[in-house]
């Protein structure tokens, strides 16, 4: 009569000091593209250049605006406004009233309103000169790749006509061998705005 073989224990997994099972070691992040990380390392060398060539008013814009976007600016005026209203109510003794109609502080704060809101326009038209920029940019590389595609759609159609292919004869390529001329496009859409304007 045969028996039937017993299974073997498995043997316990090794624990570290703490008893704890072992970890294993992350595996090591994947690198980026030789051309994505040259196109990273380009835009922040411009990036660079572009604070560097920044003046310092400019500079005293940006660091004035973005201090007067963050929590400390509340704190810091939420402490002295109550600090104001509290002595001149009355509410800490040893200490007179300067300002029981709060002109002065109504004051200050308007002209400390008139500075911020300058500030805030010097770094939004810094942001909307750089958005600018970025903007053309994009355009250009669109165009770019447009192009290319036409390119690529238009051999690609002439291997398939010469592989006898029938979808080389379709109708629809021929308007994807064309470039898309931007100023075109653009007069298109300011005459369609322009009609939409007149009607309503």
């Amino acid at each position: 009569m045969s028996h039937a073989q017993e299974p073997r224990p498995t043997p316990p997994r090794p624990r570290g000091r703490s008893g704890a099972e072992p970890t294993r070691p992350e595996a090591p992040p994947e690198r980026l593209a030789p051309v994505l990380d040259r196109n990273i390392e380009a835009l922040r060398e411009r990036r660079a250049r572009e604070a560097a060539a920044s003046g310092a008013q400019e500079r005293l814009a940006e660091i004035i605006t973005r201090f007067s976007g963050s929590m400390a600016f509340v704190y810091i005026h939420a402490a002295f406004v109550a600090t104001w209203v509290a002595i001149n109510l009355g509410w800490v003794p040893g200490l007179p009233r300067f300002d029981e109609t709060f002109v002065i502080l109504a004051t200050a704060a308007s002209v400390e309103a008139i500075f911020l809101s300058t500030f805030v326009l010097i770094s939004q038209n810094r942001a909307a000169a750089a958005a600018d920029r970025r903007a053309e940019l994009d355009l250009q590389i669109n165009l770019l790749a447009e192009h290319e595609i036409t390119q690529l759609v238009a051999l690609t159609r002439a291997i398939a006509a010469r592989l006898e292919i029938g979808e080389a004869a379709d109708p629809a390529l021929d308007h994807a061998e064309r470039d898309v001329a931007p100023e075109a496009v653009l007069a298109e859409i300011e005459r369609r705005g322009t009609q939409d304007d007149k009607k309503t």
